[in-house]
């Protein structure tokens, strides 16, 4: 667990727990998430790391992820036991297991006055607002944008509580969904933040009074209780601008049509309207044939060799390292070869090369520079293609009867 002393109620309490295992993982581990009464329980994404070790002189590679609890009352809190189930390597086979976590235990203590609720606690909580326009004047039937935001450390964006910023007689208020955003960086560490946006509208001239705006926070750096606040701010709304006098245009009076015209109007109408719904009719039926050879066409495509070979490439030269990692070992598969290392060492000396430099990388934790452009033309299956399917065992039934060269020869006994 990070962190020591003494938790409250709506602090975060973060568990790192690392999973090790001899050589490397063929598949991460599933990290599963665990119900914890009266507490949230969360995985952040951006606190995964990748980990190595020497123990008795055997290299472990580790992965951790870290969990975030965010207890809701004082009390004891005991996480259930829990099982992680990954892939490694084991004598050069790849093999499942499953782990369970090792038990972990916290107390969380009261806030004096809080009385058992919940209260929310953070480090260097800070509140800002601006205005879009300039927030002292504006006119009748305007539109006034007002954004608060509130930015934290040792919290996540979801348990940032909302703001009430009052309300104001006279002016109507509109509020947007609030936008939460994690991982924010702050220097060499990261914080979290609420924004809130609000819109205000005046009908009538006058000066309006936002009231100040009070924001309670626990501060787990110096244990304890904090507001911070936003100073009132006072609009002057005047008059909107007189609008241009409107001059209501004199139509002359139509000449009305001889009945035969309506007549011959109504007929064509009817026509058209019955030939429109023919054509809707017909659509309707065909649209589904329509979609199947469109969605067959596509699937065509995705599933054809150029496409996917395409889209490895795009991956080799793009993505993150274990992206490709993962995109080689599915390529691999599709062309037949039972693991990567096969492949690979059944292709050229470049290819073979690139992929070890990867392996030693992601798994060892070993040096070298991976040239992405030299392994995304080693992969052209034209090198590779058929491999997967030799024996060194000769043909079943050979051809007879026929030279390299094509000629007729006599059959033998």
């Amino acid at each position: 667990m990070e962190g020591t002393g003494e938790i409250v109620a709506g602090q975060q309490v973060l568990v790192d727990v690392d999973v090790y295992v001899p050589d490397f993982f063929t598949s991460p581990p599933q990290f599963p998430l665990f119900d914890l009464p009266n507490a949230l329980v969360t995985l952040p994404d951006e606190r995964s790391q990748n980990l190595t070790e020497t123990i008795d002189g055997v290299q472990y590679t580790g992965i951790r992820k870290t969990y975030a609890i965010v207890p809701q009352v004082s009390g004891a809190y005991t996480l259930p036991a829990f099982g992680i189930e990954f892939g490694h390597a084991a004598d050069g086979k790849q093999t499942k297991a499953t782990v369970n976590a090792p038990a972990a235990s916290f107390d969380v203590e009261g806030v004096a006055g809080a009385e058992q609720q919940v209260t929310f606690a953070a480090s260097n909580l800070v509140v800002e607002q601006s205005f879009d326009p300039d927030a002292r004047t504006m006119k009748v039937g305007d539109a006034l944008t007002r954004t608060i935001s509130i930015t934290a450390q040792d919290t996540q964006a979801i348990m940032i509580p909302p703001l009430d910023p009052g309300n104001v007689a006279g002016l109507h208020r509109y509020e947007n969904a609030p936008a939460i955003q994690d991982g924010i960086a702050l220097g060499r560490n990261t914080a979290s933040r609420r924004t809130e946006t609000f819109v205000y509208t005046a009908d009538k001239e006058g000066a309006f009074v936002l009231p100040e705006v009070s924001y309670s926070w626990f501060d787990v750096s110096s244990h304890e209780s904090k507001s911070a606040s936003l100073p009132a701010m006072t609009i002057n709304v005047s008059a909107a601008l007189s609008p241009t006098a409107e001059i209501k245009p004199v139509l002359e009076d139509a000449p009305r049509p001889l009945p035969y015209v309506q007549s011959q109007k109504a007929a064509i109408a009817i026509a058209l309207f019955l030939a429109i719904s023919g054509l809707l009719w017909i659509g309707y039926q065909a649209l589904p044939a329509i979609r199947s050879r469109i969605d067959r066409a596509r699937e065509r495509r995705r599933s054809s060799h150029s496409h996917r070979l395409k889209g490895l490439r795009k991956t080799i030269l793009t993505a993150p390292e274990m992206e490709v990692y993962n995109a080689l070992q599915q390529w691999s598969r599709h062309l037949g070869f039972r693991t990567l290392d096969i492949w690979a060492r059944a292709g050229s000396a470049e290819l073979l090369s690139e992929v070890e430099v990867l392996s030693r990388k992601l798994f060892k934790r070993e040096g070298g520079n991976l040239d992405r452009k030299s392994l995304a033309s080693a992969v052209d299956v034209s090198k590779t293609a058929g491999l997967a399917d030799q024996s060194s065992l000769p043909p079943l039934n050979p051809q007879r009867g026929y030279s390299t060269n094509g000629t007729n020869l006599s059959r033998g006994i």
